[in-house]
C-alpha cells in the first residue's frame, strides 16, 4: 500500500525547514489561555493527538498536566522525548488506531491537525478513537483553520527561501479539499510534497462531532479564545464534550 502524503511530508527535515517560524510563544500563549477555560485541576491526564516536535505538549505540562503526545511522524517524536520526565511522554501513533480506553481527562488536536484522511468515514472512526481515549465526561480541544478565510485569501501561487532553498508552493481547492504542492531543488534534486487537508466549516465539523460522540460546548476565532466570526476568524476552535457527560 502506497504511503500517504503525511507519512513522508512530516517525516522529512525540509517539512520543519519550510514552517521554521512556528513559534513556541504562540504555543505557550494559545496553552495559558486554554488553561485559563478549561479550568482542569493539577494533574489532569492529557492527550495532545498529532503533537509534532511537542511545542503545545510542554507548555501544557509545565502548567502542572500529565501529558501524552502522539504523532505518526517517528522524526518529530524523536525530537520531542528529550523533553520527557516523569509526567511528559511522546509516541508514535496513528490517530486513527489509538489504543487508550477511558484514560484522560482532556484531548487535543491541535494546529490543524486533522483533516488529512481522505474520506469523512476516517474522519469520523479518528474521533471516535479520541472519544473512547477520554473518560466519561472528558473534553476535547479541536484547532482548526477558517476554511471560508482561507478560501477568500488564498494564494495561488509563491516562493519562499529558507536556507538557501527556494520552496516553490502551489495552492488549489479540488474536491473540496485545499491542496498545497511543495517543490524544491537541493543538491541537483528535485523535490516534490503536497499537503491535502479537508476544507472542513462548522456545519461540517458538527455533523462529524455528531456522528463520534461529542456536543459542542464553544467555538473560538483564534488564540486568544475570542468568539468566533467566519468573516474575521483565523481559526475555528471547538471545546467539545463527550455525549455521555
Amino acid at each position: 500500500m502506497a504511503q500517504q502524503w503525511f507519512h513522508t511530508w512530516f517525516n522529512s527535515h525540509y517539512y520543519h525547514q519550510l514552517y521554521h517560524h512556528r513559534s513556541h510563544e504562540e504555543a505557550e500563549h494559545f496553552i495559558k489561555n486554554l488553561y485559563t477555560r478549561l479550568n482542569s485541576p493539577p494533574g489532569s491526564k492529557m492527550l495532545d493527538i498529532g503533537c509534532g516536535r511537542g511545542r503545545h505538549a510542554f507548555y501544557l505540562n509545565k502548567h502542572g498536566f500529565n501529558v501524552t503526545g502522539i504523532d505518526l511522524s517517528i522524526a518529530s517524536i524523536q525530537h520531542a522525548m528529550r523533553c520527557e520526565n516523569e509526567t511528559l511522554h511522546f509516541y508514535v501513533h496513528d490517530m486513527r488506531h489509538l489504543y487508550y480506553n477511558n484514560a484522560f481527562d482532556v484531548a487535543l488536536n491541535l494546529f490543524t491537525s486533522f483533516g488529512y484522511f481522505e474520506t469523512d468515514d476516517e474522519h469520523v472512526e479518528a474521533l471516535k478513537t479520541f472519544n473512547k481515549a477520554l473518560k466519561r465526561g472528558g473534553t476535547l480541544v479541536l484547532d482548526f483553520f477558517n476554511v471560508v478565510k482561507v478560501r477568500r485569501k488564498l494564494v495561488p501561487n509563491s516562493i519562499t527561501t529558507v536556507e538557501n532553498v527556494d520552496f516553490y508552493i502551489h495552492r488549489e481547492i479540488v474536491d473540496k479539499k485545499i491542496i498545497k504542492a511543495i517543490t524544491f531543488e537541493e543538491h541537483n534534486k528535485t523535490y516534490n510534497f503536497k499537503e491535502s487537508v479537508s476544507a472542513y466549516g462548522v456545519d461540517e465539523f458538527k455533523r462529524l462531532f455528531m456522528q463520534s460522540g461529542f456536543d459542542i460546548m464553544d467555538i473560538y476565532g483564534d488564540y486568544t479564545l475570542e468568539k468566533f466570526d467566519e468573516e474575521t476568524s483565523d481559526r475555528l476552535i471547538f471545546i467539545c464534550k463527550t455525549t455521555d457527560a
